[in-house]
């Protein structure tokens, strides 16, 4: 059986984004993802929480790390919200989605 600790890697994102924020482009479009971007956030923040790896969370949830993987990276997959339950029930939390009315201007 594969090791299952959960390993944190060092990771400073404000560094990370002070940098990329200075390539043409990169903040119209790191702006236009955000949602996706909070939902990987809660969902690595989840994980975190567990102490679980991918590699625990694939097995838990009977799919392979590489999905999760892709499943935790903003952008570049959307998820249905089976899978967000599925995800959620692997790193023992409840799913909740709300619609939050626009702010008036």
């Amino acid at each position: 059986m594969a090791d299952l600790t959960y390993k944190p890697v060092p990771h400073d994102h404000d560094a990370f984004l002070a940098k990329a924020r200075t390539r043409k482009g990169f903040t119209e479009a790191y702006d236009a993802l955000a949602l996706e971007y909070e939902v990987s956030t809660q969902m690595l923040k989840a994980r975190t929480r567990a102490g679980l790896t991918q590699d625990a969370v694939a097995e838990r949830m009977g799919t392979t790390k590489s999905a999760i993987s892709r499943l935790e990276s903003a952008g570049k997959h959307a998820p249905s919200l089976a899978t967000l339950k599925r995800y959620a029930s692997a790193v023992g939390c409840d799913l909740q989605v709300k619609l939050v009315p626009h702010k008036p201007t």
